[in-house]
């Protein structure tokens, strides 16, 4: 098996010169432990910067690689060096044929989404229990990995919150990276974020004991899956990062309206573009998110236009509202005008409480504000309605533009509600919405 691959074969998969040499320098035993490999993977435990290392496979008929580091760079060092010192021992790097949990799991979740994909292409309906099994083997997973991540909450606040502070990036690396190997995505890319979180912030103690607190019920929620209604076992598949099918989605519940696109965010960084798309059922009343996503430098798949409405039907994920959506068909665009259902300051904020007590775990949550003021201050500008009532704007909420197309008066506004403050994302001016 060795024989079929060779030094030339392996560096030819580098990215770069620089991982190659790098891979050379680590393609060295002394760096790696649990070395193990059979007929299909090679897999091993690099350490590296982190206090815990590197869990690393190859799925060799790929080639496939997969590593816990964080290099934005596929494949990275650490599977060019695995592979090089696999070929370099002729097809072995030691004598363990029983792969490790992380390299199983990891190979099991490939063969699954391969059968996935088959089944699509030959229009075969899967096995049920074949998919029973799977579902049953993905809950022990996650099971046993949210129960060392309780023992880890229960040992941070044992120490106290004070020292976090004191902790490298790889405390919280190495946490997120036990529970993506428990396969709960979700919740490790909140951890991870919280790294930077304790040192950027100068609310960082309330707001880490508040995210601690969501992520103990995460955890307790689990255990009792099944006594959770629907709703609530969708918000709470959503936090872990259990995500669902389109064809599932796209079998369930589905709603028919004129579906207002009241407001658009987007983020990006180095690998990936995300937008939100905020909608409002004109005769239903009810608002969903629909989410895009395009690789880094690309283009969104569909380019919702705001201020535009959308005549059709969504299907709708399991869940409380706001709800995650997406298009069952091929809508019907037009234009409108004006404003759907502003509220006053205190109407969305009931409306926000009612559906925070329904899913704790919702980060951010939509509002649409009627006749408001913008009112600079000196630490924070706030948005005042006829009633008096004020809403605090985000502190980096640019000011120009709310000053500039209200003018001063009264206008409506819809944003996103997070980090207690409200950030602007669309305002209506001459019965337009104008993005902001």
């Amino acid at each position: 098996m060795g024989s079929r691959w060779t030094v030339g074969r392996v560096l030819g998969l580098a990215p770069d010169s620089g991982a190659a040499k790098a891979a050379r320098a680590l393609a060295r035993p002394r760096t790696w432990s649990a070395l193990g490999s059979n007929e299909s993977l090679v897999w091993g435990r690099c350490q590296g910067s982190a206090r815990e290392p590197y869990q690393v496979t190859v799925d060799l008929n790929g080639p496939a690689f997969r590593c816990t580091c964080p290099s934005r760079k596929f494949p990275c060092k650490h599977g060019l060096a695995l592979l090089l010192m696999w070929s370099a021992n002729d097809g072995a790097v030691a004598d363990l044929d029983a792969a490790a949990d992380f390299a199983a799991a990891w190979a099991h979740d490939r063969a699954d989404r391969e059968a996935r994909q088959a089944a699509r292409a030959t229009g075969s309906a899967p096995d049920p229990e074949a998919q029973a099994k799977r579902v049953a083997e993905r809950e022990s997973l996650m099971t046993a990995g949210l129960d060392e991540f309780e023992r880890w909450l229960f040992d941070l606040v044992r120490q106290g919150l004070a020292g976090v502070r004191r902790q490298p990036p790889g405390f919280w690396d190495a946490a997120a990276a036990r529970l993506v190997d428990a396969q709960v995505p979700g919740l490790a890319e909140r951890v991870r974020t919280m790294g930077s979180a304790v040192h950027v912030r100068s609310d960082w103690a309330p707001h880490l004991l508040a995210q601690l607190g969501r992520w103990y019920l995460a955890v307790r929620a689990w255990r009792r899956r099944a006594s959770l209604s629907p709703a609530t076992m969708g918000d709470l598949r959503a936090v872990l990062g259990w995500s669902r099918r389109s064809e599932e989605v796209l079998a369930g519940e589905r709603l028919r309206d004129r579906w207002w696109v009241v407001g658009l965010s987007q983020e990006e960084d180095e690998r990936l573009l995300s937008q939100r798309t905020w909608l409002y059922g004109e005769d239903t009343g009810e608002v969903a998110v629909l989410l895009d996503f395009a690789a880094a430098g690309g283009a969104l798949r569909v380019p919702h236009v705001l201020g535009s409405v959308l005549e059709g039907e969504l299907a709708l994920y399991p869940g409380s509202p706001p709800r995650r959506a997406l298009l069952a068909d091929e809508p019907v665009i037009t234009t409108g005008s004006g404003f759907p259902a502003p509220s006053t300051v205190l109407g969305a904020l009931d409306l926000a409480a009612g559906w925070q007590a329904a899913n704790p775990w919702l980060s951010r949550i939509p509002m649409s504000l009627g006749a408001v003021t913008v009112v600079p201050g000196d630490e924070r500008a706030a948005l005042v309605d006829v009633d008096g009532t004020a809403l605090a704007l985000a502190p980096d909420t640019d000011l120009w533009p709310l000053l500039a197309l209200s003018g001063g008066h009264r206008v409506d506004l819809f944003g996103e509600w997070y980090d207690d403050s409200l950030h602007p994302r669309s305002l209506a001016a001459d019965g337009q919405l104008v993005s902001l």
